[in-house]
């Protein structure tokens, strides 16, 4: 099943800056077969929905493995049976 998606992560407690760790998440999700746009918020998500839900955890996993103690995600998640989803759909 096709999905569109934002991803918001928020390491916390981990200082002023969390550019180490979001270079981590871009870096995580170059390595899935989505399609990506990253922007001052978050990253948007195109592609099939188990490689989507596969990168979070992914995300979550390396993360953690780095030394961040908590995460805080927001996933917004559209899935549609009309039509296929787009990030190019969305647009205005």
């Amino acid at each position: 099943m096709q999905a569109t998606a934002e991803l918001q992560v928020i390491p916390v407690g981990q200082g002023v800056t969390v550019r180490n760790e979001i270079m981590q998440v871009i870096d995580v999700l170059s390595q899935y077969s989505l399609k990506t746009e990253t922007h001052a918020s978050g990253t948007n998500l195109e592609g099939e929905l188990k490689i989507i839900l596969e990168a979070v955890a992914k995300v979550h996993e390396v993360l953690h493995d780095s030394g961040s103690v908590r995460l805080l995600s927001y996933l917004k998640l559209e899935t549609r049976i009309d039509k296929q989803p787009t990030l190019a759909g969305k647009q205005l």
